[in-house]
């Protein structure tokens, strides 16, 4: 039998020009098609950061996606914390 896949958390900050560019909404869309769990917001600083729940095959994809972000957005930096999964999301939201 196969080995089931790892499940990780990544913890993200994006820094850049990411806010006002539909970034919050296309990580969600991108999240979702993935099956991952977790949130994303905007900083008070200008930033955006995640958390990013699932297998670890696709949780470093979606971290992949945030070095691009949506075609509007130009990413200068990309900070991630790898932890373990809690198991503590249903879903992957836009938080507020």
């Amino acid at each position: 039998m196969p080995k089931q896949e790892e499940t990780v958390r990544a913890e993200v900050v994006i820094s850049g020009r990411v806010q006002g560019v539909w970034f919050r909404g296309t990580a969600c869309e991108e999240a979702q098609a993935l099956g991952l769990t977790g949130w994303v917001r905007n900083t008070w600083e200008g930033k955006v950061e995640a958390v990013f729940e699932g297998p670890r095959p696709k949780v470093l994809q979606m971290v992949g996606w945030c070095h691009r972000g949506p075609p509007s957005a130009r990413v200068e930096s990309v900070e991630v914390k790898w932890k373990k999964a809690t198991g503590e999301f249903g879903r992957f939201t836009v938080a507020y």
